[in-house]
């Protein structure tokens, strides 16, 4: 092969690379598109107004539960506790609304204003992820271990709350000052659902952080070598503490937002739902060898699994086998990330020899 021949195969080939990049980049919003055609065709009320919100309201949850847990992992981390944190704070609110905080030892018990018991069950929520950022910083446990151990913490601690019963019919007591818990997850502004406000609140302030401020990079650098974050001067610990902890506070508020919707907080709420959160971020584009992610494509990882499970249920497709396909979501993203992560290098390893 003349070299003017091989100069052409080669320049193919990187246009090859290069359009199989731009697919890999857009890949979840392809999936999305194709899951709405989908399931548009196999049921008709798919696309009908009520359904399209109740799969927002649903979305806002995975993609809260989803914005913390892209900041652990491109900080190089995990998070398995968060499903617990949800049902543990929805016990911790629905608790204080029924029953009060008793203080048996001055026989009195003392009922919170609603502001006031949301306040306390996202600080637990946010507690939570100083554990376990204390625990993975201070400790050197494992990520893995150590949220797995905290999840199973939580859970059990929602479960004491209550002796695995339910608190019922949040809705307060005038005379206690205690009433409105309700209007978090049923009330609306403009037409759309308070949960869906806080989504993009969340998601845009998130965005920025991550984006556009020194803090935000510092994840990335963390997440990326953290060996020589460390030697630039970079507080290691300290943005890894921050980052599980805001994971606690979103799935905290996830816990609030549930038990709202629901007027009553059950600790087995939230019940694997980490499945969900890393989903998202892991279709959003997050790569679990950390360094690497967006909160808008999180928010789109969001909109495939939220669209895809409200689908299958609208089907009739069995919960079983839905947590079966939602396993087989997750290895497939993680490999295309990885085939992703190859071409990225194989391309930028073309480019530069020319």
């Amino acid at each position: 092969m003349s070299k003017t021949a091989f100069q052409v195969a080669e320049k193919a080939n990187l246009n090859n690379i290069s359009v199989g990049m731009l697919l890999l980049k857009g890949r979840t919003f392809i999936a999305l598109i194709s899951l709405v055609i989908i399931f548009s065709f196999l049921t008709p009320s798919f696309l009908t107004a009520n359904s399209l919100i109740l799969i927002a309201k649903h979305v806002a949850l995975y993609a809260l539960l989803g914005i913390g847990m892209t900041l652990v992992i491109i900080s190089g981390g995990i998070d398995l506790s968060v499903g617990s944190i949800v049902g543990l704070a929805g016990m911790i609110a629905g608790g204080l609304i029924n029953e009060g905080l008793r203080l048996d030892m001055f026989g009195v018990t003392i009922y919170f204003n609603i502001v006031v018991i949301m306040i306390l069950a996202l600080l637990m929520g946010t507690g939570v992820g100083a554990v376990n950022g204390l625990l993975v910083t201070r400790f050197n446990v494992a990520p893995f271990i150590a949220t797995l151990g905290t999840m199973y913490a939580a859970r059990g601690f929602a479960l004491i709350r209550s002796n695995g019963e339910t608190f019922p019919n949040l809705v307060g007591n005038p005379a206690l000052g205690n009433e409105g818990f309700p209007i978090l997850g049923t009330g609306d502004v403009l037409g759309i659902p308070i949960s869906i406000w806080i989504m993009i609140i969340i998601g845009l302030a998130a965005a920025y952080l991550l984006k556009k401020t020194p803090w935000g990079w510092h994840i990335f650098a963390v997440g990326g070598n953290e060996k020589a974050a460390k030697l630039s001067g970079i507080r290691v610990d300290r943005v890894k503490m921050l980052v599980y902890m805001i994971s606690g506070f979103c799935s905290a508020l996830v816990g609030l937002i549930v038990s709202s919707q629901l007027v009553a907080a059950h600790p087995a709420s939230g019940n694997s739902w980490e499945m969900n959160a890393i989903a998202a971020a892991v279709l959003g584009g997050t790569s679990m060898a950390g360094g690497v992610g967006t909160i808008g494509g999180t928010l789109i990882g969001a909109f495939v699994i939220g669209v895809l499970s409200d689908g299958m249920v609208m089907i009739g497709v069995s919960e079983f086998w839905q947590m079966v396909i939602k396993g087989l979501v997750i290895v497939v993203a993680v490999i295309v990330d990885q085939i992703q992560r190859n071409m990225e290098n194989k391309l930028a390893l073309e480019r530069k020899n020319g």
